[in-house]
């Protein structure tokens, strides 16, 4: 698959479009389990977005099997598992330095800002879901592209 192919072909816009839904909602099990693992459980920022990543994964997994790329069945399951783990692990790689090296100046510019906190908004939590937000997007190109040209290889 050429990046060309997305722009000029219907169905590759049409999965890119539901890959990024998927993603999307993959982004909302991954910043609630990250704050309900911090709030809840007091884990650090960094171990809470690894475990939150995981959550995501597993989420995404089952709805691109299904949904994206339900053509995709060349590939027993759990082969197509261990690959889209695989490319996220390394997206993983990609998302943790991003976010641990955001999220302690992005603390201190929203409590430089004297951030007035709202409930449980307060500029840590702000800091952490702007950190965590930037790398969430950087890796969703990752794994937009190597899963289609690994993972999801099997169909035209």
């Amino acid at each position: 698959m050429k990046i060309k192919s997305i722009l000029n072909d219907p169905l590759e816009r049409e999965r890119f479009l539901k890959f990024s839904a998927v993603g999307a909602f993959g982004a909302l099990v991954d910043f609630g389990t990250f704050h309900l693992l911090m709030s809840l459980l007091g884990i650090s920022p960094v171990l809470s977005q690894v475990f939150s990543f995981t959550a995501a994964i597993i989420s995404n997994f089952i709805w691109n099997r299904f949904w994206t790329y339900p053509d995709s069945r060349s590939k027993p399951i759990t082969h197509q598992l261990v690959t889209f783990f695989a490319v996220n692990i390394v997206g993983l790689g990609i998302r943790t330095p991003i976010f641990a090296g955001l999220e302690d100046p992005l603390r201190r510019l929203f409590d430089q800002v004297q951030f007035l906190p709202i409930g449980f908004v307060t500029a840590d939590r702000l800091g952490y879901t702007f950190a965590l937000g930037v790398a969430v997007v950087v890796v969703m190109f990752w794994n937009f592209f190597i899963n289609r040209v690994w993972t999801y290889n099997d169909v035209d």
